[in-house]
């Protein structure tokens, strides 16, 4: 029998040889009684396993990157260009592994390397962890949205190894594994609203519960993330000395600390249209225009750093910013003038891994205490993809009771899952006007 993800599964209670029960293990010397949760990652580039109690303790973790892999498979497996959408990552395959790891990702490649990694990384994790398999109260794993053949990976593993060890099965939503990774490190009560932005998503949301999401908002093209890098690869930045080993988004934030944003007058995204939602292509398509032009008038060719590339990063930096600010603040009016989050500290909580930019989180602020909310962001090393984040949610779930799956049920994982109930309509209809805020932030 194939499911698709039920939002509640009380499986367990009908088999009593599964239920959980607090397992007493030793780890770093210290005993202690929990129960236990193995999260699984695999929805793109990264394959992460971790170890967490219930507490939300991380008793072992491993990640492996595939951002910097040199592998030959990537040069063999690529031949055509071509770009596609697949759920909420926007993906490319092109000519060489290089071009991937400032462009892309190359689903085969992501695939193959998965299945290299992913038993070494989840062993990895177990072995830090000083726990048995036989000790774990539940696997958790990521089975939507993401890509296909990643996605694959990760549920053949997970539905092998917990069948071999006779453990419940946790399927895992990844926007919500990434919104609920605050409650891990704050005491924060639902409901609050979510901001993730990354270079595979950007959409806002209120968290009601473990599995109860009302979305506000989502992107209707690329993600800011992916936006902030391929205007970095137009300008070349890789090229230039201080940015060389950066990431896209890394080198804007840092070139952009002595650019003057004000040089170049992109306009903001949407700005006539009243809803949550985010669109960056055309911004991006206007930033590459203003390129073009620039490169003409000084008289170099594509791939030569202009002399005013900072003013360019700081521009884009900015323009991007006040998109994702504005869009939160309608969001927010939104949820108040519905009564969506509680009167007494409400929360936005920012999390992905275009969150760590710290001037976009400085334009957040000014919305947060403009509207009279407390700004939350996770660490940089909880914002990216990685096996805690997983193993969370599945303690979350197990507390609960939501979506525990025997280890015999078949899993299909779903490349394309939106998150919860689209509101998206229901904020547009709404046509909430933004008062005039100033984002004024000093380099």
């Amino acid at each position: 029998m194939f499911i698709m993800f039920p939002s509640k599964v009380k499986i367990l209670q009908r088999l009593p040889q599964l239920r959980h029960t607090f397992r007493c293990y030793t780890s770093f010397g210290k005993a202690a009684c929990s129960r236990l949760v193995l999260g699984i990652e695999t929805s793109c580039d990264d394959t992460g396993a971790a170890v967490l109690d219930e507490r939300g303790a991380i008793l072992g973790e491993s990640l492996h990157s595939q951002k910097e892999s040199t592998s030959e498979v990537g040069v063999r497996a690529v031949f055509t260009y071509k770009s596609y959408y697949l759920g909420d990552f926007f993906c490319h395959t092109c000519f060489s592994l290089k071009f991937c790891r400032t462009g892309g990702i190359i689903p085969t490649v992501a695939q193959q390397l998965h299945r290299e990694n992913i038993e070494h990384v989840v062993q990895e994790a177990l072995e830090r962890s000083g726990v048995d398999p036989s000790h774990l109260s539940a696997v958790a794993t990521t089975v939507k949205p993401g890509l296909a053949l990643s996605l694959g990976i990760g549920l053949e593993f997970s539905q092998r190894f917990v069948r071999q060890h006779n453990r419940p099965f946790i399927p895992i939503h990844h926007m919500e594994a990434h919104a609920l990774t605050v409650r891990m490190l704050h005491p924060v009560a639902f409901p609050f609203l979510v901001l993730l932005i990354s270079g595979g998503h950007s959409l806002l949301a209120v968290a009601r519960g473990v599995d109860d999401f009302l979305l506000l908002g989502q992107s209707l093209d690329e993600a800011p993330g992916d936006t902030l890098d391929k205007v970095a690869r137009r300008l070349s930045l890789r090229k230039h000395p201080q940015c060389s080993t950066l990431s896209g988004g890394q080198a804007i934030e840092l070139l952009a600390k002595n650019g003057d944003k004000k040089r170049f007058n992109f306009r903001t995204p949407m700005g006539q249209t009243p809803d949550c939602c985010f669109s960056f292509a055309g911004l991006r398509n206007d930033i590459t225009i203003t390129i073009t032009k620039k490169e003409k008038e000084e008289g170099i060719e594509q791939g030569t750093l202009l002399s005013c590339v900072n003013d360019i990063a700081a521009a884009t930096q900015h323009t991007v910013a006040a998109h994702l600010a504005k869009r939160t603040h309608r969001a927010i009016l939104f949820c108040k003038a519905n009564g969506l989050l509680p009167s007494s500290s409400p929360t936005l909580v920012v999390s992905g891994g275009v969150a760590s930019n710290q001037y976009i989180r400085k334009a957040l602020t000014v919305i947060t205490e403009t509207t009279g909310l407390h700004l939350l962001c996770p660490p940089a090393k909880f914002c990216t993809d990685n096996g805690v984040m997983i193993a969370w949610n599945g303690v979350e779930r197990l507390r609960e009771g939501k979506g525990i799956l025997s280890p015999n049920i078949d899993v299909r994982y779903e490349p394309k899952a939106p998150l919860g109930v689209d509101m998206t309509a229901e904020v547009r209809a709404a046509a909430i006007r933004l008062p005039s805020v100033r984002i004024k932030i000093s380099s």
